[in-house]
């Protein structure tokens, strides 16, 4: 099946929550490679550090995978071809325990809390509740859209 690309600059890639063969981070990623071939990326980075650590677990090059977007091919589709093409090969629980870190990774050095913090002040300074990077990405990503904190 083939998927319309991704218009970043009216709506927010998938939450970084959204799985997709039991990886987090994979769903957005493809949204945000999408739109960028389609030049509506607004704001959004493929490739950035976050894609770079789904990247990098499984072995695959940024550039070899927006090749295969480019081609037109729907998640299922990157999906086989990743599994075929990763360098990297993980049992199902070893990709649940990874995708579970990312899920709760918070800011672990001072440069990245300063960062973090910086986002989080402008997106909702009054949401205590925002500890980890994908809570402050799907805050941030909601009020980009409108979106009260």
């Amino acid at each position: 099946m083939k998927t319309s690309k991704t218009d970043l600059t009216a709506k927010a890639p998938r939450s970084p929550r959204v799985r997709l063969g039991g990886y987090v981070i994979l769903p957005r990623m493809l949204d945000k490679g999408r739109a960028t071939l389609a030049g509506k990326n607004g704001e959004y980075h493929f490739d950035c550090p976050m894609d770079k650590r789904f990247l990098s677990f499984v072995g695959i090059d940024a550039n070899k995978l927006k090749d295969q977007l480019a081609a037109g091919k729907g998640d299922g589709e990157i999906l086989e071809w990743i599994n075929a093409n990763a360098t990297n090969k993980f049992e199902e629980w070893q990709i649940q325990d990874w995708s579970a870190h990312q899920e709760n990774r918070v800011p672990a050095d001072t440069d990245s809390r300063s960062f973090f913090q910086k986002l989080h002040t402008a997106a909702g300074p009054k949401r205590e509740d925002v500890t980890t990077w994908f809570e402050l990405l799907d805050l941030d990503d909601f009020v980009s859209f409108g979106g009260k904190a």
